[in-house]
C-alpha cells in the first residue's frame, strides 16, 4: 500500500488526482491507493476497481474524508471486511473507507463490558470475551465481518443478532461530527440499521455476562462445528438472502431443487442453499444473473418474493 503522501508526490503536478487532492488533507499515516480491485477486499472475491481505496488513521483522517467528499459531491462507501457485500465488476465510482487500522481494531474490556472498534474482526471480539469470562456474544464468533459491519447489518447467526449485545454506538455523521446513541435511539430492524445509513460507526460498547469459561468454550466449539458442518468453505459473501416470515431462504431453495443452480462461475451451494459461492472465475454479472433466476424461481414455485440481504453497490462493466 501507499502512504498519503506516496500517493500526492506521483501525482502529476498539472493535475492533481482525486486521490492526490485527498491525500493532500490526510496524516502520512494513512493508507491510500487508486483504482483497487474491491474483489482483494470482499469475501465473494468479486469486485472491480474503486477510485479511491483509503484506510484512515484516526478519527480526525476519517472526518477529514468525509468533508472532502462532501465538499466535492464525491460518493463514498464504508466497507467492513466485505462480507455481506456485492460489488458490481465496472468497480466503484468514488472513495472507499475501510476502517482496517489499528487505531479502530482496539477491544476493550470493562468490567462486563466490551468496547469494540468498528474494525475490530468479529471472531477477535468473541475470542476476547471469552479470554475474560464474559458470554453473550459467542454467536459473532462464526461471522467473518468486522464491529462497523455487523453494525451496519445487524448482522447474526445461530439465533444471536448483533443489537441483541449492544449497550451504546459511538458514531460519526457525514459532516465529521461525532456522538454516541443507544439502540432506542436508533433505527433498528433484522439485518438492517438504517441510522447507520448516515453515519459511520466508530466503536460500540456490548454488554456481557460473566460466566464460566468452559460454558463459553463450549458454546462457542458447538457453533462452529455446526457452521462447518452446514456452510460451504469456498468463497461467498454469506447469507444470500433474508429469511421470509414464513420459511428460512435456504430451506425454501433446497426444496425447490436449486442447489447447484449456476451461472457462469456462480454456484448455489450443495451446503447450503442460501449461499451463492464463487468457484474461482465468477463475475458479479453471475451472481446477479442467478440471484434474479432464485428470485423468479421462488415466485413461481411458492410465491415467495426472495429480498436480497447482501448489499450491492458500484457500476455495471
Amino acid at each position: 500500500m501507499n502512504s498519503a503522501a506516496a500517493i500526492l508526490e506521483k501525482s502529476p503536478p498539472e493535475k492533481i488526482s482525486l486521490a492526490g487532492a485527498l491525500a493532500a488533507r490526510l496524516s502520512s499515516a494513512t493508507l491510500i491507493k487508486r483504482d483497487e480491485p474491491m474483489a482483494r477486499h470482499t469475501t465473494l472475491r468479486i469486485g472491480g476497481p474503486a477510485d479511491v481505496y483509503v484506510e484512515p488513521a484516526s478519527a480526525a483522517d476519517l472526518a477529514a474524508i468525509l468533508k472532502f467528499c462532501g465538499e466535492r459531491g464525491v460518493k463514498f462507501f464504508a466497507l467492513g471486511r466485505g462480507s455481506n457485500l456485492l460489488v458490481r465488476d465496472g468497480g466503484f465510482r468514488g472513495v472507499v473507507i475501510c476502517l482496517a487500522q489499528p487505531h479502530f481494531r482496539r477491544i476493550e474490556v470493562d468490567g462486563a463490558c466490551l468496547r469494540c472498534g468498528a474494525g475490530a474482526k468479529l471472531k477477535n471480539v468473541a475470542v476476547e470475551a471469552k479470554r475474560n469470562g464474559l458470554g453473550g456474544v459467542e454467536f459473532l464468533e462464526g461471522i467473518p465481518g468486522s464491529i462497523g459491519g455487523a453494525l451496519r447489518m445487524n448482522a447474526g447467526a445461530m439465533g444471536g443478532a448483533t443489537f441483541d449485545a449492544v449497550q451504546s454506538v459511538r458514531m460519526m455523521d457525514h459532516a465529521g461530527e461525532i456522538r454516541e446513541l443507544t439502540p432506542p435511539e436508533m433505527s433498528v430492524e433484522y439485518r438492517a440499521c438504517a441510522t447507520l445509513k448516515h453515519h459511520i460507526a466508530l466503536d460500540a460498547v456490548f454488554r456481557c455476562a460473566p460466566q464460566p469459561r468452559e460454558e463459553i468454550e463450549r458454546r462457542m466449539k458447538a457453533f462452529s462445528e455446526k457452521r462447518w458442518r452446514s456452510q460451504p468453505a469456498a468463497p461467498s459473501a454469506g447469507c444470500l438472502f433474508k429469511n421470509p416470515a414464513t420459511i428460512p431462504a435456504g430451506r425454501l431453495i433446497d426444496e425447490l431443487g436449486l442447489k447447484g443452480l449456476r451461472v457462469g462461475g456462480a454456484v448455489v451451494s450443495a451446503e447450503h442453499g442460501n449461499f451463492i459461492v464463487n468457484d474461482g472465475r465468477a463475475t458479479a454479472r453471475d451472481v446477479l444473473a442467478l440471484i434474479e433466476m432464485l428470485q423468479a424461481k421462488a415466485k413461481a414455485g411458492r410465491g415467495i418474493e426472495l429480498r436480497p440481504e447482501v448489499e450491492i453497490i458500484g457500476e455495471e462493466d
